[in-house]
């Protein structure tokens, strides 16, 4: 399964992103993570330490040169064993296995980054070499890839993640976010992305109407706000090992074993499980 996290800016899709890669490797999964956000929060929330150094692909100009620039703009380049290069491997949480697990499967990370530099440019070559690499991924890896996209439609906008098996965009119950959501779902459509989920993140769905003129994806959750996330995020940059995480595990299996069948805006995170 390859599952790409969308949606605007500050909506939790990082943070979606993180709990189900942990999910993943205590179901006994391998799991890769590509953190194609500009923001390069993945590795933080999924509880790297702050100090371990990530030199993003975008600042690997060795890389770029050797797979890219190599004379002529290669756009098809062979990025067998690069992953590997690139990877950090990610701690694993605390919480236990999942249920019917044996062991636990590896989370690593592979970080794009941002041009931050002023007159840096566009990250064209890097953006090409994400292309490939998500290609190779996606299409000779057996294990979990789990895409955390760029804020907005930037990455949808370029093809990157054409060909994922599911996308997941996160939103909250506002006009903008929506908007974007929506926004997002059709770039995704376009692509031939059908598999779309919609997760209205920090509300329980109790009594809410959302915009008719907006094209949303019908497979919808709704996970509240944690009162255990906000405390920990006031000292921790870790979204795992909360004590909500039974809950959190609900969710995300519901998720990743949803196959067209949950009844649209059915199902929503509550204290003690799914409610309808």
């Amino acid at each position: 399964m390859k599952i790409a996290f969308a949606g605007k800016g500050g909506v939790g899709k990082t943070t979606i992103a993180a709990w189900m890669a942990d999910y993943m490797a205590r179901a006994g999964h391998n799991v890769w993570l590509v953190d194609a956000d500009t923001a390069t929060s993945l590795g933080v929330a999924s509880g790297l330490p702050p100090e371990a150094t990530v030199l993003p692909l975008v600042q690997r100009r060795d890389l770029l040169e050797e797979y890219i620039s190599s004379g002529i703009l290669s756009l098809n380049p062979d990025v067998s064993g690069l992953p590997e290069r690139l990877a950090v491997e990610l701690p694993a949480s605390a919480a236990p296995l999942v249920e019917g697990a044996t062991e636990r499967g590896v989370k690593q990370l592979l970080v794009m980054g941002t041009v931050t530099a002023a007159g840096g440019g566009c990250a064209c070559e890097a953006n090409a070499l994400l292309k490939a690499l998500l290609a190779h991924l996606i299409y000779d890896s057996s294990d979990y890839v789990l895409v955390d996209l760029e804020a907005g439609v930037e990455h949808l906008g370029r093809g990157t993640v054409a060909s994922v098996d599911r996308l997941v965009i996160v939103s909250e119950p506002s006009l903008r976010s929506l908007e974007t959501a929506s926004h997002i779902g059709e770039l995704a459509a376009e692509l031939g992305l059908e598999d779309q989920i919609l997760i209205l993140n920090r509300c329980d769905g109790d009594g809410l109407e959302l915009p008719e003129q907006l094209d949303l994806p019908k497979r919808r959750y709704f996970s509240p706000d944690l009162p255990g996330l906000r405390q920990k995020q006031l000292s921790d940059g870790s979204v795992l090992d909360l004590p909500e995480q039974p809950q959190i595990d609900e969710l995300m299996g519901a998720l990743l074993w949803d196959h067209g069948a949950c009844p649209p805006g059915s199902l929503r995170l509550a204290q003690g499980g799914f409610s309808t």
